[in-house]
């Protein structure tokens, strides 16, 4: 199955090439990207050295709640500006003051490239902080001892990345827990997600015991209970597939990699779902041809056809 990227490819492309050392040239180009997301990299006025980029994301109030402002101030500190009119941060990078080596302006590309990452991670640097906390309280109590409070572990992280869809995080003491909501338009779509997610079960259960624990199910799960806007529909349109993130998961060395691949899940998702729609389409279309090139193999060649004589008497004739 193909991996997507988590930085935005093609700003990656530009910044690159504005980072080669060829002449400053004029840029302005509106990009999206998955969720909805818009991008806009452009120059200030009157120069070709100083290039603003702004990103603009739906949930970015979500994110603000959850610590965007302070990891965006981590990552881009030095860069941060005044934001453009119509989207949520911006960057300014200037082209007369980049990093000496051709590695280090790379990274710096690939670095500008993951700013929609980087904003969307707040929520779940957030959530492992919070199950640290949560661990480290744990271990003063026996798992009859604990209180309640404590068992039920952290508050429930929404993230409404998308219209009709969500992100879910609750910390516990001894897991993290994510939760996509995912609308399925198509009944197809919908088996063809329910193929994909025994699949992952099947995974973890026959080769990768260390993966997370997923769990795909068509009514909130218990962890959603309480929580504004989760909606229950009976006809299983919105699936709800759950990731359960285990102490081995959860380590500083892993965290990035596995917030990196946890939160382009659904874009992966969908996307295979899509690929394998049209994988299938395209053998019944080939399977169809076959068939349709057997039956004129099948026809004779010399039919016969009947005709009449002035009198009335018919007779076949080959042609």
């Amino acid at each position: 199955m193909l991996l997507l990227d988590y930085q935005n490819v093609l700003i990656q492309s530009v910044l690159t090439e504005r980072f080669s050392g060829a002449p400053p040239a004029s840029v302005d180009q509106t990009i999206s990207d998955f969720d909805g997301v818009t991008f806009h990299i452009s120059n200030l006025p009157d120069t070709k050295t100083k290039i603003l980029l702004s990103l603009q994301i739906r949930c970015f109030q979500d994110l603000v709640r959850y610590g965007a402002q302070q990891v965006l101030q981590r990552e881009y500190g030095d860069y941060a500006c005044e934001v453009e009119p119509g989207y949520d941060f911006s960057v300014l990078i200037d082209l007369e003051n980049l990093p000496a080596s051709k590695e280090e302006r790379d990274a710096l590309a690939l670095k500008f490239a993951l700013l929609k990452r980087n904003a969307m991670a707040a929520p779940f640097e957030q959530a492992y902080e919070e199950h640290y906390k949560l661990k480290e309280e744990a271990s003063k109590f026996t798992t009859e001892e604990a209180p309640q409070d404590l068992k039920d572990g952290g508050e429930v992280k929404a993230i409404h990345y998308r219209e009709e869809e969500a992100i879910y995080v609750k910390a516990c003491h001894d897991q993290v827990i994510v939760i996509f909501s995912t609308v399925f338009r198509e009944e197809t779509d919908r088996v063809y997600g329910k193929v994909f997610i025994q699949e992952f079960v099947d995974a973890r259960r026959r080769a990768i015991q260390n993966a997370p624990h997923v769990l795909f199910r068509t009514d909130p799960p218990l962890e959603l209970q309480g929580v504004p806007g989760v909606k229950n529909t009976s006809g299983g349109e919105i699936g709800y597939v759950t990731f359960v993130l285990f102490p081995r998961h959860l380590t500083p060395q892993r965290m990035e990699h596995v917030i990196s691949h946890i939160q382009t899940f659904r874009d992966y998702f969908h996307y295979h779902i899509k690929a394998s729609k049209a994988y299938i389409h395209s053998r019944m279309r080939k399977r169809t041809a076959d068939f349709l090139q057997v039956l004129r193999r099948a026809r004779p060649e010399n039919e016969e056809k009947e005709r009449k004589t002035a009198s009335g008497r018919s007779f076949k004739v080959q042609v």
